[in-house]
């Protein structure tokens, strides 16, 4: 298997951009009809997450330990789609038909055999996964909607029970679907596990999201939800040790970092913990009892609100990380960062800028989300911050 080759081809095929997963699709749905209902009604998000995927995998092909870790990942993820050993032939035969037809002349005997291996190992190890994971886990949990409060115009707080306990740890993300939308969407919990079993959501309502949407303005305490298999630890706080910390988050961004938190006060460390949180304005700060509650009952935690949009200063706007870099050097500290791609990605740019070192800077990434929080480059967790 040619590595360049694999890497060469795909480039020029990703070159063709909308038109790959829409191909790729059409041959899939036309060739084999009832892998249909496992996809969602509107496919327009998976289409990027198919080219986003398979970018990902091809750009890692030479770096093996790390690929076969997120493929391992996605297999057993993939369960909850209903996917199942016998579908890999028809999405693996789907594949090379979209290659062919894309590269036209380029498409030669050796580099169908490239892609005939590639998709082999692929499979192989997402199978394997899966399988093994089945032996662990269930593909979801069933959960029923404790309370539901609706705190903006377009943010919910949700608390749910699921049927069975699911283990997780402050920082990651769960797949959460609603049964008549054949769609996920991953949120942090907003909280440290609870002796109950229950989950804290904050949900925004992003345009053109069916699962959020649905959490937010059509679900009532007493309706039920699937959850998936907690992802990810590059919010894990065991990445700073025992050190103090600083914490930026934008919007709904705010909900990891509350159960990273009540991770702290448990532990019982004498950390020292600064909290900047954006919002595009004042109103927009949904959890503020809350996290006044905590700042007057912690004294280690100082919480400082950003609302980015002054209207007297019309075109400036104001992220947690300008507010926190102009109140001091937090350079000792390990930072913690959650929110939209780009409140993400000015806030890691900025503090380098300023001398933080990479491994100091904790945060999910931005710009290659297409299936989890561990994976940043499935659909993407709902960490929208309200400071753009």
């Amino acid at each position: 298997m040619d590595v360049a080759r694999l890497k060469e081809s795909w480039s020029l095929v990703a070159a063709h951009g909308e038109q790959v997963p829409l191909y790729f699709y059409s041959t899939l749905f036309l060739a084999y009809p009832e892998t249909r209902q496992m996809f969602p009604t509107n496919m327009a998000g998976q289409r990027d997450r198919l080219v986003t995927a398979l970018g990902h995998i091809v750009s890692h092909v030479d770096q093996v330990d790390r690929l076969v870790e997120f493929l391992r990942q996605l297999g057993a993820d993939h369960r909850k789609f209903a996917v199942r050993a016998e579908h890999y032939p028809a999405v693996g035969e789907a594949l090379l038909v979209t290659l062919r037809h894309f590269l036209g002349e380029a498409w030669t005997d050796e580099l169908a055999k490239d892609w005939s291996d590639a998709y082999g190992l692929i499979a192989q190890v997402m199978i394997e996964a899966a399988e093994k994971a089945e032996a662990v886990d269930p593909p979801w949990w069933e959960a029923e909607i404790v309370s539901h409060e609706l705190r903006t115009f377009d943010v919910a707080v949700l608390t749910v029970r699921p049927d069975y306990l699911l283990e997780f740890t402050p920082g990651q993300s769960i797949g959460v679907s609603h049964p008549v939308v054949r769609a996920w969407r991953y949120y942090s919990p907003a909280n440290a596990p609870r002796r109950d079993g229950t989950i804290e959501l904050h949900v925004r309502a992003a345009p053109g999201g069916a699962v959020s949407s649905r959490l937010v303005y059509g679900c009532a305490p007493g309706d039920r939800i699937h959850l998936a298999a907690p992802v990810g630890d590059r919010l894990n706080l065991r990445l700073a040790g025992s050190g103090d910390l600083l914490i930026l988050a934008g919007g709904t961004g705010w909900a990891p970092m509350k159960a990273l938190l009540e991770q702290v006060a448990a532990e019982g460390s004498r950390r020292e913990v600064a909290v900047y949180l954006g919002a595009r304005t004042r109103l927009e700060f949904y959890d503020t009892d809350a996290i006044d509650k905590l700042a007057s009952s912690w004294p280690w935690l100082t919480v400082t609100y950003v609302a980015g949009m002054d209207f007297r200063r019309p075109g400036e706007v104001i992220r947690p990380v300008d507010r926190a870099l102009a109140d001091g050097d937090w350079r000792s500290r390990h930072v913690y960062v959650c929110g939209s791609d780009e409140m993400v990605a000015h806030s890691v740019t900025a503090l380098t800028q300023a001398g933080y070192h990479a491994d100091q800077l904790h945060h999910e990434g931005f710009g290659e989300h297409w299936y989890g929080p561990a994976w940043r480059p499935p659909a993407a967790p709902d960490k929208s911050g309200g400071v753009r």
